[in-house]
């Protein structure tokens, strides 16, 4: 076994399990099931705990679907953490069910425009405090708090949330709430690596949550995981981890096993060189399948997708298929060509560019006319230069 000094990061504690200070690196998964689907839901959250997750999140978008936690909390022994989206003031109705909150930084200006994000937070805190929950602050690259943003160049996409994750975790300590820990993610496994080490320099007491979002279908999504995780596990960064998989909803325990191999293999020094993984070739990004899903049909899609890009695979580009509307308008940006899924239609997207909304059955022929144009593109630029 490697010996890894691992951060002197503070304690936090999640229903029945401590992350921080030494304690075990923590596996955790989040249901992809319909959350009002009480009885779906259980079952998800119940093989994920059987599975071995130390901490199950759900997603609650809406007052019926916190209405449907009593009898989830009722049936479970899991450790449950909490996704709010958009509507920070859910935490009221969620919290006497769980053991843990989570709130992006960027989505706090969704709701109640006006009001400062600085009230929001200590409205989360009070209620965090009062149901004995710990909170994580989650800071994604595709729905980055816009203030911050402004403040950096248009290719520093870094910056921002560095400068988001910094501003919450100060303002959580002044009011006194330190049971937090705090998650930076992108699709980009260097980015995750660079993103996280800056913060554990500047932050080092507090706990990490590592991830790397929309890794897409094993074995691409586990490689890039372990890509990131090698890199940050070994130099003591990290306290609780995620690994993000697009598989049925079935296949979700696999995330919890590909998440305790990758931690078996560090601790025993098996690992692998870290590749620069996707500036040579092509890159498939998609987002593990999760209850804001608005259609199946995605999961097989992203299948289909990478199939039939294949004959692209020595070209420099990146395709993202995400599955909703939460996150995936934002989240394509960045990618060459982008999809996000909706109930019947497909968006398509060149960087930021919107190209149309297609159905199901006719995405796929649009997209390669679109991959196509671009590899044309760039190889006339080429031969120009």
């Amino acid at each position: 076994m490697v010996d890894i000094k691992r951060n002197p990061t503070r304690p936090v504690r999640i229903g029945s399990v401590t992350i921080g200070a030494g304690h075990p690196i923590a596996p955790q998964s989040m249901t992809a099931t319909h959350t009002q689907d009480v009885a779906a839901t259980l079952e998800q959250v119940n093989a994920l705990h059987a599975a071995g997750a130390a901490v199950v999140r759900i997603a609650v978008d809406s007052r019926h679907d916190a209405a449907a936690l009593p009898a989830i909390r009722a049936g479970t022994r899991a450790n449950l953490a909490i996704d709010l989206q958009e509507n920070y003031r859910l935490a009221a109705d969620v919290a006497p069910h769980v053991d843990k909150l989570r709130y992006n930084p960027g989505h706090l200006y969704h709701h109640e425009r006006d009001k400062p994000w600085q009230e929001k937070v200590r409205y989360i805190a009070g209620i965090a405090a009062t149901h004995d929950c710990a909170l994580r602050v989650g800071v994604n690259c595709g729905s980055v708090d816009p203030a911050k943003k402004e403040q950096f160049a248009e290719d520093d996409s870094l910056g921002p949330m560095l400068a988001s994750a910094l501003e919450h975790c100060e303002l959580l300590d002044a009011i006194g709430f330190t049971r937090y820990c705090v998650s930076l993610k992108d699709s980009d496994p260097q980015k995750v690596i660079e993103v996280n080490r800056r913060f554990a320099a500047e932050r080092p007491d507090v706990p990490l949550h590592l991830g790397v979002t929309e890794a897409g279908m094993p074995p691409d999504g586990i490689i890039k995981t372990r890509i990131a995780f090698e890199q940050l596990i070994s130099r003591g960064i990290g306290d609780t981890v995620r690994v993000s998989l697009t598989v049925p909803n079935a296949d979700k325990p696999q995330e919890i096993e590909a998440a305790n191999a990758i931690l078996g293999d560090i601790a025993a020094g098996r690992v692998r060189s870290v590749v620069d993984y996707g500036l040579s070739s092509l890159n498939i990004i998609s987002c593990p399948s999760c209850s804001r899903v608005e259609n199946e049909a995605f999961i097989e899609l992203a299948k289909q997708v990478k199939a039939m890009t294949a004959y692209a695979a020595d070209h420099a580009i990146t395709i993202a298929v995400m599955g909703c509307r939460v996150n995936g308008p934002g989240e394509t940006d960045d990618a060459d060509l982008g999809l996000w899924c909706g109930p019947t239609h497909v968006n398509l997207k060149k960087r930021s560019r919107e190209l149309g909304a297609f159905p199901y059955d006719a995405i796929l022929p649009r997209l390669r006319e679109e991959l196509d144009r671009l590899i044309a593109e760039r190889e006339h630029g080429a031969v120009a230069h």
